[in-house]
């Protein structure tokens, strides 16, 4: 499975490693992601998602059926 964030889409992004003599190389800058489960009330489940921290903290924020609610409309949860 691939390493992006089920809630945001978040993925990998691709940059330079810079030397001093200002030489470089390419790196990856890779997602902090977790897997959390979270329980949903309207639906009376639980369930498990891969989710960076920046939509951990969105979810402590508004919710879990809000952010769900948004990213069904931005078309990345089915």
């Amino acid at each position: 499975m691939s390493r992006v964030c089920e809630l945001t889409g978040k993925r990998a992004m691709v940059g330079n490693n810079v030397s001093h003599a200002m030489n470089k190389t390419k790196r990856k800058f890779s997602v902090n992601l977790v897997k959390k489960r979270f329980y949903i009330p309207e639906e009376d489940r639980w369930v498990t998602l891969k989710i960076s921290t920046a939509a951990l903290k969105t979810i402590n924020k508004n919710g879990i059926a809000a952010v769900l609610k948004q990213a069904k409309a931005n078309g990345i949860v089915k």
